[in-house]
């Protein structure tokens, strides 16, 4: 039984099999140069930090914190791994598997996107089950503490959470550097299908947008009057 106090907290071998990523968590877990390193580092040394994980209810344990370690673990043909097992709620999993996961240094826009999303609305949903005193306090609470754990603004952090209205080609281009992040934050505002001829105007002229242009795409979006034509003429 693992006891409550982190410092009395036991590592136990858990097989990978019984291992299952924590379902809608929005970090990718890519075979690249550097998950070839872990896995290098691994069959020499072994995994050095635990991972964290849940019961899962329907059997096996859900990891929280150490996808890539457990990717590299099967490649470097591991049976078992060290891990530290935690009773949580979705709401706090969500909020360790968010925290554990922002810290690491290459991290896409749209993961970190992402991620702020699901710890705010994780945040949120904790604030609505106690006494607080008016929803809008704790929201506007719950994006600081959000920047705050990120060493971020709020302001950083509701532009990243705006990304998470662009349409999986647009936010692909901006993981991939295509599109600047001020600028997509602008098109953020645009309807998917406005989105969808966007890369369209993007593909006829060759060009990405740059923030004022983006800027007055938004303004269009507004009035009606974002044509494929008018986008083009912009860019």
């Amino acid at each position: 039984e693992v006891s409550q106090g982190a410092e009395a907290e036991q590592v136990v071998q858990l097989k990978l099999s019984e291992l299952h990523p924590f379902e809608g968590h929005p970090f990718q877990v890519r075979d690249d140069e550097e998950m070839q390193q872990m896995v290098e580092s691994l069959s020499e040394f072994g995994v050095l930090v635990p991972l964290i994980v849940r019961p899962d209810p329907y059997g096996g344990y859900e990891i929280l914190s150490g996808h890539r370690r457990h990717r590299a673990s099967e490649l470097a043909e591991k049976e078992t791994v060290p891990a530290i097992i935690r009773d949580l709620d979705d709401d706090a999993a969500i909020i360790l598997m968010c925290d554990s996961n922002l810290q690491r240094e290459n991290i896409l826009p749209s993961e970190r996107a992402w991620a702020f999303k699901m710890k705010l609305d994780a945040i949120k949903h904790q604030g609505t089950r106690s006494d607080l005193t008016s929803t809008q306090v704790a929201q506007k609470l719950s994006v600081e503490k959000v920047g705050e754990d990120s060493g971020v603004s709020k302001d950083t952090v509701r532009r990243y959470i705006r990304l998470t209205n662009l349409i999986p080609e647009v936010m692909d281009m901006v993981d991939s550097k295509q599109i600047a992040f001020n600028p997509a934050v602008e098109l953020s505002y645009l309807k998917p299908s406005e989105q969808k001829e966007f890369l369209e105007a993007m593909d006829a002229t060759q060009a990405a947008p740059s923030l004022s242009q983006a800027q007055r795409m938004k303004k269009l979006s507004q009035e009606g009057t974002c044509t494929l034509v008018a986008m083009c003429e912009i860019m």
